[in-house]
This record gives C-alpha cells, sequence and structure tokens, in this order.
C-alpha cells in the first residue's frame, strides 16, 4: 500500500490543491498529514492563496484516505469544520521491523524524542524543512512543508511504500531524497 506523507499545508487553498493533484498522480491509498492543515499561525506569513475554509473543502474529498495528528496551529474549533480525525497527538505504524511514530514536531522531536527503540522512526513535520538523519539509535525523517518550506528547500511530500520513503517535489513529483527502512545504521 502506497501512502502519501504531507505536513504544514497552513491554509494554503493554492498549494493544497497541488497536493490532491499529487495523491492523484501518486495513486496513494492512504495519506498521512502531520499537522497545521488550515492555519498559519504567528511566525509564518500567509502563504499563496490562503483560504482556509477552500482548505477544508480540499481535504474534505480524501476523508476516507486520511490519517491526521495535531499540529500546534490546529485546534479542537478546526475539528469542528472537518469530516475526519485531527486532533491525534500521534500515530504509530509498523514499517517491516521498525516502529514509525509520525507526530508534529513541537512536543516530540530528535531534542526531546518520545520513547522509542533502536532502530525506530520518528517521523516529524513542523520544521518545514525535509530531513533523513540519524539520531542516537533512531531515525528522523521530516517531509518538509508543502505551503511554507524553509532554508531554501522545495514545497514537498513524501511516499512511503514497501519500506522506501521518496522525499518529492510538489510541483512535479521529483524526487529529492530516499531512505530504505530496510537500511542497517
Amino acid at each position: 500500500m502506497k501512502l502519501l506523507i504531507a505536513s504544514d499545508l497552513h491554509g494554503s487553498a493554492y498549494y493544497t490543491e497541488r497536493l490532491c493533484e499529487r495523491i492523484e498522480a501518486e495513486a496513494a491509498r492512504r495519506v498521512l498529514l502531520l499537522g497545521d492543515l488550515l492555519y498559519h499561525g504567528p511566525r509564518n506569513d500567509l502563504p499563496r492563496g490562503y483560504a482556509p475554509k477552500r482548505v477544508t473543502e480540499q481535504l474534505s474529498a480524501y476523508k476516507d484516505r486520511l490519517l491526521c495528528v495535531r499540529g500546534n496551529c490546529d485546534t479542537e474549533v478546526d475539528q469542528t469544520v472537518l469530516p475526519f480525525p485531527i486532533l491525534a497527538d500521534y500515530a504509530v505504524i509498523p514499517v517491516g521491523e521498525r516502529l514509525l511514530y509520525a507526530t508534529h514536531g513541537h512536543r516530540y522531536n530528535p531534542e526531546t524524542p518520545p520513547p522509542l527503540c533502536p532502530g525506530d522512526i520518528l517521523l516529524c513535520g513542523h520544521t518545514h524543512v525535509p530531513a533523513c538523519e540519524r539520531f542516537g539509535a533512531l531515525r528522523y525523517l521530516n517531509p518538509g512543508s508543502v505551503s511554507i518550506p524553509k532554508n531554501g528547500s522545495p514545497h514537498s511530500y513524501m511516499t512511503l511504500e514497501d519500506g522506501l520513503f521518496l522525499w518529492k517535489t510538489l510541483e512535479s513529483g521529483e524526487i529529492f531524497m530516499r531512505f530504505s527502512a530496510a537500511e542497517t545504521e
């Protein structure tokens, strides 16, 4: 099963439309969103095409495929307008012999990791910077940001299929980074 992973839409209808196009092009069976769906927060400028009501409509079309974790800009009032759950602090997904701990990244991150076993994967958004790094006996992955990338990174998302993580540009789907969960550290 192919999983598309994205984070930090921040209310951009323009970039959410690009994401919906990638969901279709990738034929992703499920979509994991790592938070910050509707609002931009006080530290970010308004993204291109800022329209949270429109983003609600766009994402609702995929409600049966979405798995979401709560970002620091997501609130209970957002849940009242979305027909899929967004308030879980984390999700745990087996990937081969590893455990994938998916969270937004504002609480649990490489500096303050949750309890994990050696070899497990911490998957976060929040920083808006794509990453694939070792920290201790764990691996930290970040898909970057759909709408407000930082540090010169592209608008991006990831896919996970058969234990292979691929980082891709939002506009073209071009692969710019990869990691196999089967790799030994």
